[in-house]
């Protein structure tokens, strides 16, 4: 039984055998450093970064699902980033436009 379930998984279009694979499985590096991004200050979050690795991992998440056969670990590992992606930016903008006293204050535009 289990040695079918791997020879499936194997013989997979989307398996270990191909790029299909190997790609997304080490976009798991870029999901780990944004976690490891957590403990940063939120003064040193680009947004521009963030904004744009949110806005990868949700075309690529809406790819994976339209193409045959479906590829779940590039759905997965895209639909994360997008969620640390916008983990962050959340991070950013409490802290850039809301103040100690709980007032709504705009960002400074200089850099």
């Amino acid at each position: 039984m289990a040695a079918s379930k791997f020879q499936a998984l194997w013989n997979h279009p989307a398996g270990p055998k191909t790029i299909h694979f190997w790609a997304p499985t080490f976009k798991w590096f870029l999901n780990i450093a944004n976690v490891a991004d957590f403990a940063k200050p939120p003064e040193e979050i680009s947004y521009t970064q963030q904004v744009a690795l949110s806005c990868n991992g949700l075309i690529w998440a809406r790819y994976s699902m339209v193409i045959t056969p479906k590829n779940w670990n590039l759905f997965s590992v895209s639909s994360a980033l997008a969620c640390t992606c916008v983990y962050q930016i959340s991070r950013k903008i409490r802290k850039d436009c809301f103040s100690d006293d709980g007032q709504a204050t705009l960002p400074s535009l200089k850099a």
